[in-house]
C-alpha cells in the first residue's frame, strides 16, 4: 500500500544535531536505525536533494520522508485479552499489565501487545513503527504497567509522535521508592545517556539528553515512600534511573535498585514482583478535532498489593489519596 510523503520543515534544530538525530527527535516511534536506512536508500531528501545521514539540518530546510510500501504485519495476531480504556477509529488506549512485552523482538516473538493488537484491530494499524511495531508511538518497559496510547493509521500516528517530541503531553506515574523521602515534592532535572559500562542500562550524565522529572510525595511509610511523577521528557527508564540518582530506586527494580531493594525486603518481609512504576495518566490532543483528552489506567493488583503490605492502606485510602491529588491539580 502506498503512503504519502511527510514534509517536515526545520525551525531550530540543535546545535550540531546530524540529520539522523534530529529525525529521530521529530519523528518519535520511529527507530534511528529506521531513518538511517531510509536516509541510506534515498528516501529522505532535504531541499529536493538527496540526504546523507552526517548532514546538519539549517532552519529553513524542507525535509521529505518518503515511506517505504507497507507490507503485511511479520506479527502474527494472537486473541489476547486487552483492557481497553479508550477507543475510536483513529486510535486506541489501553492499560498494559505488568511482565508483557510491547513488541516483537529476539526471545518474545508471541504473546506481546501487537500480537494482540492485530487481533483486536484486525490488522488496521499504523505502519510507520515497522513490520514488527505496528501502531506503536511509544512503548513502556516490559515490567511497567499503565496507559499506552496506540495509532490506528499514520496520520494518528505522526500527530500523535509530535505531541511526545513536543513535549505536549500530560504524562503522570505511580511508583513506590525505597526510602523515606523527606521533601515534599521537587523537581529532578539530570541528562540522561546510555551507561558506558552496561548496554542495558542508563546513567546520569552530564554528557546525557536533558531528562526532567517533577514528583510529589503522596504518603511515606516506614521503608518506602508512593510518589506521584510526571514525565516532562520521554528518556528511557527515565523515572527509574532519576529516583536511583537521588538515592530512592523504585521498589522491585533489580537493575537501579537492587542494594536498597535487599534492605526492603530484608525489613519488611516484602519482595515486590517487578518494579512497582505505573503510567497512571495520559492527557494528549485528539490527532483529528484537536480536543483535550485525559485516561486514567487502574493501579494493578500487585501494585495495590505493595501499598497494604509495605503501608498498611486500603482500597478506600489508597482512593482518598488518588482523589485528593486530582482535586489538587483542579484547583491549580
Amino acid at each position: 500500500m502506498k503512503r504519502d510523503p511527510l514534509f517536515l520543515t526545520v525551525e531550530a534544530p540543535a546545535a550540531g544535531a546530524r540529520l539522523d538525530a534530529y529525525l529521530r527527535e521529530r519523528l518519535d516511534g520511529v527507530s534511528r536505525g529506521t531513518i538511517q536506512r531510509l536516509i541510506e536508500s534515498g528516501s529522505i531528501r532535504v531541499n529536493d536533494r538527496h540526504a546523507k545521514v552526517t548532514q546538519v539540518p539549517r532552519p529553513g530546510d524542507r525535509i521529505e520522508v518518503r515511506w517505504p510500501d507497507v507490507r503485511p504485519a511479520e506479527a502474527r495476531a494472537e486473541a489476547i485479552l486487552l483492557e481497553v480504556l479508550y477507543e475510536d477509529e483513529h486510535l486506541l488506549v489501553i492499560n498494559k499489565p505488568p511482565d508483557r512485552v510491547v513488541h516483537p523482538a529476539a526471545g518474545h516473538e508471541e504473546g506481546t501487545l501487537v500480537n494482540a493488537l492485530l487481533h483486536h484491530c484486525a490488522g488496521q494499524l499504523s505502519g510507520i513503527g515497522g513490520v514488527a511495531r505496528p501502531g506503536i508511538v511509544h512503548r513502556l518497559d516490559k515490567d511497567t504497567s499503565g496507559c499506552l496510547v496506540v495509532a490506528k493509521n499514520d496520520a494518528a500516528h505522526l500527530a500523535l509522535a509530535a505531541q511526545f517530541a513536543g513535549r505536549q503531553l500530560g504524562k503522570v506515574y505511580q511508583v513506590i521508592v525505597c526510602g523515606r523521602m523527606e521533601t515534599d515534592c521537587g523537581e529532578i532535572r539530570a541528562a540522561i545517556a546510555r551507561h558506558p559500562n552496561h548496554r542495558k542500562r542508563m546513567a546520569v550524565t552530564s554528557g546525557g539528553r536533558d531528562a526532567w522529572t517533577s514528583f510529589r510525595v503522596l504518603k511515606r511509610f516506614a521503608g518506602a515512600t508512593w510518589v506521584e511523577a510526571a514525565l516532562h521528557t520521554g528518556r528511557t527508564h527515565q523515572i527509574r534511573v532519576h529516583m536511583h540518582h537521588v538515592g530512592h530506586p523504585v521498589v522491585g527494580d533489580a537493575i537501579y535498585g537492587r542494594r536498597l531493594n535487599g534492605r526492603l525486603a530484608e525489613a519488611s518481609g516484602y519482595t515486590a514482583p517487578r518494579q512497582l512504576l505505573h503510567a497512571w495518566r495520559l492527557v494528549f490532543s485528539h490527532p483529528e478535532d484537536g480536543r483535550r483528552i485525559g485516561i486514567e489506567a487502574p493501579l494493578p493488583m500487585d501494585f495495590i498489593e505493595g501499598l497494604r503490605v509495605l503501608g498498611g492502606m486500603s482500597a478506600a485510602e489508597i482512593a482518598a489519596c488518588l482523589d485528593a491529588g486530582r482535586l489538587r491539580k483542579e484547583g491549580g
